[in-house]
């Protein structure tokens, strides 16, 4: 409990007020505030302006959104300040909180008030429009600007220019720098990074070229611009080489640039040809290498680093994972707790999350579990969504929906890791009812929420639900299906036995078909003994994908089923001529800590006799 010491009493209003000054540092809680505002109520302070002035400025600043929503109380309940710093403070705290529109409402009230206002205020007011993208509101606080001899001002039409760029209205940016009658380094930067967002690469190379003074800000953005495309890389080298001076950001932008568009080997010759490295260089090379599959050298580069960071070492466990090496993944993992410098974060839990549920690692994940809740980690964001797919994944369905519910601000991809984990366990009707629920609570499902509810509903044989909700998702929520989306309704229709319609779907798709999705059709035509479907289709796809054995496969199938056996045996032999086997099956199993793997006809397990032995008594 907070204690606010002091003699006073109700009957002596006007005491010290160093005890309530002394207090303020200490509160950090709701309950704070509202024992220090009883304090003052009781002593008579709250009607002292210089004392709420100080509590305002002390809570305005604080990053405990109980003392800032206590500071705009006092501010507007008790006094009419007339003190334009503190009215910009209040403006400050909106346009950086969650609700940056009412930074507009209180600019309003300043004007109403009759308090002057400064380039400061109307600073804060065109930021709180860049935010929410209000050009109509910004164009509204332009006009009030030239009203008030503002409209000069370099740093306020920078300001305008910042906020047209943000919200894609590059002509109306360009209309404000060209009536500016002065315009600094910042104008110019400004404005070429709105060309070069909006993809007109040649007017900003225009404004670069008629800089009469360019500083290395500059030089970087353009060469930043020109890196995006694929065709602007070779703009951005030539800009490159001829920089009078280059620094970190120059030669990191570059590489990139290069590393983004898959050319690994000039982001190499530029990383080598490096004066100095920082650890942007070293991750941006080490990513790089992991995105195009090359761990092996994104292993060397991190071995080689003078110095490795928490980032670097993220950025190298991410490698692993996206690559399936999830145990050397983990390895770092562990050397990082060993080190004294090297601190897990956030990001490095999910990436161990993510490992965990690649590996079937349940047990281990309970332990991750447990140390998040001992470190007070919030599950609102990315942690909680990897560990609820982590669960899922793992088999402990159970464990999943408890974090999902124990998540007090749970976002779309909450939602969505929850529904994809109830589709892996077949149930259905839940994920379905996930689905209605999220309508209820004014949650927009994403692509990857109906891909969840239709996988789900697919694989619990619910096809009038299946198509409930692919209707939902294309005349309520206007989302155009992809084909993983349709790859879905045809293997619901086919398994469903409803071969012509599933066919029919297909060849009305807006997008083309992939080879998942003509197998899933030619696996019905072989489940239901459809051979005017199957055969001509499964020779179209033999012609399509020649190199795929499952095509073959599912033909001689079709044919084994019908008895048609020499077909079978010509599609047999045709598939030895070609060189082409069949993958065998394969599923693992965590008993112990161990993950034990089993393939088809696979003898290779130190306890084959046990297992043989125990599959003939079954």
């Amino acid at each position: 409990m907070l204690v606010c010491a002091t003699s006073c009493s109700s009957h002596q209003p006007w005491a010290s007020p160093i005890p309530i000054l002394t207090t303020l540092p200490k509160c950090t809680t709701k309950d704070h505030v509202n024992q220090l505002h009883a304090r003052m109520i009781t002593t008579g302070f709250i009607r002292s302006p210089s004392l709420t002035t100080s509590l305002i400025l002390s809570f305005i600043s604080s990053p405990h959104e109980p003392l800032i929503d206590f500071a705009r109380y006092v501010f507007f309940k008790h006094h009419a300040f007339r003190d334009p710093f503190l009215w910009n403070a209040v403006i400050r705290s909106h346009s950086h909180g969650f609700h940056p529109k009412r930074a507009l409402l209180v600019l309003r009230s300043m004007l109403e008030s009759g308090v002057c206002l400064d380039e400061y205020s109307f600073s804060l007011a065109l930021k709180a429009c860049a935010k929410l993208g209000l050009v109509r509101e910004g164009m509204q606080v332009h006009g009030l600007l030239w009203k008030m001899d503002f409209g000069e001002d370099v740093f306020l039409q920078n300001c305008l220019i910042v906020l047209f760029v943000r919200c894609g209205c590059v002509e109306l940016a360009r209309q404000v720098f060209d009536r500016m009658p002065h315009r600094d380094v910042v104008s110019y930067n400004s404005m070429i990074d709105g060309y070069v967002k909006c993809g007109a690469a040649e007017r900003a190379r225009e404004l670069f070229d008629g800089m009469e003074e360019r500083n290395l800000i500059t030089w970087n953005s353009m060469i930043g611009g020109y890196v995006r495309w694929e065709e602007g890389v070779g703009f951005a080298w030539s800009l490159f080489v001829k920089m009078p001076e280059r620094d970190l950001v120059s030669w990191n932008t570059m590489i990139d640039g290069c590393v983004k568009h898959g050319r690994m080997e000039d982001a190499r010759a530029l990383f080598d040809e490096m004066p100095d490295k920082d650890s942007v260089s070293w991750v941006t090379m080490i990513d790089g290498y992991a995105k195009s599959g090359d761990v092996l050298a994104a292993r060397l580069l991190f071995d080689e680093m003078p110095r490795r960071d928490v980032v670097s070492c993220n950025s190298m466990m991410a490698g692993y994972v996206q690559n399936g090496y999830c145990i050397e993944a983990l390895k770092i993992f562990h050397d990082m707790r060993r080190a004294t410098n090297l601190v897990p974060d956030e990001p490095t839990l999910v990436i161990v999350l993510t490992a965990f549920a690649q590996l079937g690692y349940v047990e281990d994940g309970v332990m991750i579990h447990r140390y998040l809740m001992e470190k007070g980690y919030s599950l609102n964001g990315k942690l909680g969504v990897a560990l609820i797919d982590m669960y899922s994944k793992c088999g402990s369905i159970e464990n999943a929906i408890s974090v999902f519910e124990s998540v007090e601000q749970k976002c779309v991809d909450h939602w969505n890791a929850m529904i994809g984990g109830l589709a892996i366990h077949g149930m259905g009707e839940m994920a379905f009812d996930f689905l209605l629920e999220m309508g209820r609570l004014s949650i927009i499902p994403d692509g990857i929420t109906f891909l969840g509810v239709l996988s789900a509903c697919r694989h619990s044989g619910m096809l009038k639900e299946g198509l409930v909700c692919f209707e939902l998702m294309q005349k309520l929520y206007k989302l155009e299906p992809k084909v993983q989306h349709y790859g879905c309704m045809v293997d619901m229709l086919s398994r469903a036995g409803h071969v012509e319609e599933a066919k029919k779907l297909i060849e009305e798709m807006p997008v083309e078909p992939n080879d998942v999705i003509w197998k899933t059709l030619l696996s019905a035509c072989h489940i239901y003994e459809n051979f005017s479907i199957g055969e001509p289709l499964a020779q179209q796809m033999i012609q399509l994908y020649a190199c795929s054995p499952s095509s073959y496969v599912l033909l001689s199938n079709i044919y084994a089923s019908l008895g048609m056996w020499d077909n079978v045996k010509r599609v047999r032999t045709e598939m030895k001529e070609r060189e082409l086997h069949k993958i065998p099956g394969c599923s693992w199993i965590e008993l112990g800590g161990i993950v034990h793997q089993f393939s088809v006809q696979d003898r290779t397990h130190p306890q084959v006799t046990e297992i043989y032995s125990l599959l003939s008594s079954l």
